[in-house]
């Protein structure tokens, strides 16, 4: 059996350009699968396969999703990859979403590159986004690499300085180097005691550097009201805590590079974010139906 269940042929694409992003440890307040679910919907992508979730899950990790609210109408959802294409005029997008595999990742990152390959893609682009001692209030500074260096030039962007384990993003980035396509990684910082909320600001700059670096180009005007609005939020809810409106402000003097200022010690960015998660619960119930 096919670990791909196609349900539309991938053929006639024009200078083919593959984007994946997946939820989990590589996406930090869902920023980086919002980036792509957005772009996607922008680009009426239409679902053309599924990988099979059986050999990549541990579904005691990644349960299926029952759904038993509508009698005589049950459902069961896996954990399943989606696999989308959408025309553009730059180029068409193979796009890659779900949730990060449990197992098997040599595998399934081959699998992908195969697919990529055969349709005859010549680069592969990775989304993510990580948690980060970053102020909502600033701009957001991504962080990117490629094995062309030229793509990511006009950004400006950091290059990463890390050691540590890796998510499947970073897998598949350097196994797509390894053979002979070109990759690309962009991450987007989140802020920490935000990160249960999806931070579409995140998100924004992502499709913003997406754009820059592959011509892959949708109306953001949808997206930027959202950032706006979670902006908005999140600083009502750091007005009405000391502790949070303390926090960012040293984050903010950080950010803004003031040599004089001194951070000292910061409070636990998870007891403020679940500080904060319960202010908006609070403020929804308040507000009534």
């Amino acid at each position: 059996m096919s670990e791909i269940i196609w349900t539309a042929p991938i053929e006639d694409l024009h200078n083919p350009i593959m984007v994946g992003a997946f939820r989990g440890w590589n996406d930090a307040a869902s920023s980086a699968s919002s980036a792509l679910s957005y772009v996607a919907g922008k680009l009426d992508a239409t679902l053309v396969g599924t990988i099979d979730p059986e050999d990549f899950y541990d579904f005691q990790s990644t349960r299926p999703l029952v759904d038993l609210t509508d009698p005589g109408a049950h459902t069961l959802t896996w954990p399943e990859v989606e696999i989308h294409i959408a025309r553009g005029d730059a180029h068409d997008v193979i796009f890659v979403s779900g949730a990060e595999p449990s197992m098997r990742w040599r595998t399934f990152c081959n699998l992908l590159i195969g697919t990529a390959q055969s349709a005859g893609a010549s680069m592969l682009v990775t989304l993510g986004a990580f948690l980060a001692d970053t102020p909502h209030t600033r701009p957001v500074h991504l962080t990117g690499m490629s094995s062309d260096p030229s793509l990511i030039a006009a950004l400006h962007v950091r290059e990463p300085a890390y050691r540590g384990p890796s998510g499947i993003v970073g897998v598949l980035n350097q196994m797509a180097a390894q053979q002979s396509l070109t990759s690309l990684s962009l991450w987007a910082p989140a802020s920490h005691y935000a990160a249960g909320i999806t931070n579409t600001k995140s998100a924004l700059a992502l499709v913003k550097a997406l754009e820059t670096t592959t011509g892959i180009a949708v109306d953001s005007t949808e997206l930027q009201a959202s950032a706006a609005a979670f902006e908005l939020q999140v600083s009502s809810a750091v007005e009405a805590d000391s502790r949070l409106a303390e926090l960012v402000h040293q984050l903010e003097h950080a950010s803004d590079e003031d040599p004089s200022f001194d951070m000292g010690p910061l409070p636990s960015g998870d007891e403020l974010a679940h500080e904060l998660e319960q202010f908006l619960r609070d403020r929804e119930s308040d507000s009534g139906p």
